[in-house]
């Protein structure tokens, strides 16, 4: 067993089309990359040659992505980003950061297996097993290398991965990087998950599902999976990036919300950047499972550490989610008013997705909201199927009202000035 000391100051299988690279963009680029490239001068005649093809080809598509260039004081206001409570820029999660900084330096400096861990790692880890419900918690520089880390970590060549339609891309890389069989069911089918889980010839068998999809927000039946596993000798992983924070008792998300915080087989996910407006991912589980990933974890032992800023700042969100259990409750109020101003279904968590079908339409309202002075997020294949872009709205529980409100009347101008609406 590999111990971090503290420092004081498979099978080739074949998956869904949801889970294949870029699946909505291979037709745009189908002639770039399988005919016959465009001749070039002999200077540009290289082994990337073909690059410039792929990009005239997305850019056709209007799949070109560009990120622009945020300022500190822009003045629009943010609803494209995941800091669902507003905690980002609150005084105690700043200065949680600085006081870390100032102790600890900018950096972790190396892999917590080498250097090892500082103290502040192993307190929030400590806080948010206890505010989670679960005996222990290994701290990750990211949610997505949290996620495949876990995956790789617990399943492997010979045994059986269940996944479905709606997982995020790095729960989708996971399961292509643990080498097990992985089998794709459509989102929320736990009766094709009890099925794929009881005509199985592996022993061991992961389920995996996000608790609130990214995309649109909507729950995954987290009870169901559970019992589903359970029942035939399964381990349910959730990943709770989106509910963390929004459902659930106090935003302890749906794991708590079903009863099942601490419940054996069972191991969750959750990040730091969005609910607690930091940097970083956890997994949860029991002591043994920490002790596992500790050992078998490749983006755990081959990372550089979360930087000390994040963990200070992270510990900072939690102490006031802790403190103001009613923030996910003003969320929710928030996310129902808008949406319901907007035109949208009711959302089950904090995101409203409005789908515009063409992703150039879809860019132009983006662009549209952004000149109005509302930031939102414009989401177009491979994050969306092909045909259905969309705004996505994340909402905020720092929001006023009269905010809100105005945040509906750009939408509705916005979809008015490309003709969605």
């Amino acid at each position: 067993m590999t111990t971090v000391h503290p420092r004081t100051s498979g099978r080739r299988s074949p998956l869904a089309e949801e889970h294949l690279p870029l699946p909505e963009v291979r037709g745009a680029l189908a002639a770039s990359l399988e005919g016959p490239l465009t001749v070039r001068p002999a200077d540009d005649d290289t082994g990337l040659a073909w690059l410039a093809d792929a990009a005239e080809a997305r850019k056709s598509a209007g799949l070109h992505r560009e990120p622009h260039v945020r300022q500190s004081a822009d003045g629009l206001i943010n609803l494209a980003s995941n800091d669902y409570l507003g905690l980002s820029t609150h005084p105690d999660v700043v200065a949680g950061a600085q006081a870390a900084l100032a102790e600890w330096g900018a950096g972790s400096t190396a892999s917590r297996l080498v250097v090892g861990t500082t103290q502040l790692h192993v307190d929030f880890e400590n806080q948010i097993a206890d505010f989670l419900g679960f005996d222990a918690a290994l701290a990750f520089s990211s949610g997505y290398l949290a996620n495949v880390g876990a995956i790789c970590a617990l399943a492997g060549r010979g045994d059986l991965i269940v996944s479905d339609t709606g997982t995020h891309a790095s729960l989708i890389d996971g399961c292509r990087l643990s080498r097990a069989r992985v089998v794709v069911v459509d989102r929320g089918d736990h009766e094709a998950v009890r099925d794929a889980l009881a005509n199985r010839d592996e022993q061991r068998a992961l389920v995996v599902t996000d608790s609130v999809y990214s995309i649109d927000g909507e729950p995954a039946p987290v009870a169901e999976l559970y019992d589903a596993a359970r029942a035939h000798g399964a381990v349910l992983l959730v990943d709770e990036a989106h509910a963390f924070g929004v459902r659930g008792p106090g935003g302890r998300g749906l794991v708590a919300e079903a009863g099942l915080s601490g419940a054996p087989d069972l191991v969750v996910t959750a990040v730091m950047s969005k609910s607690l407006g930091a940097q970083g991912g956890v997994v949860l589980g029991t002591r043994a499972v920490r002790e596992h990933l500790i050992d078998c974890a490749r983006t755990f032992i081959f990372d550089t550490g979360l930087n000390p800023a994040a963990v200070g700042a992270a510990s900072a969100a939690l102490a006031l989610l802790s403190a103001n259990p009613d923030l996910p409750i003003t969320l929710g109020d928030n996310a129902r008013r808008l949406a319901q101003r907007c035109g949208a279904a009711e959302p089950a968590a904090a995101v409203i997705s409005i789908i515009i079908g063409d992703p150039k339409q879809a860019v132009a309202a983006a662009a549209a909201c952004r000149d109005r002075g509302v930031l939102i997020g414009c989401f177009r294949p491979p994050s969306v199927p092909e045909g259905t872009s969309r705004l996505r709205i994340t909402v905020r529980a720092d929001l006023d009202h009269a905010t809100v409100d105005h945040v509906a009347d750009v939408v509705d101008a916005a979809l008015r000035e490309v003709g969605v609406r």
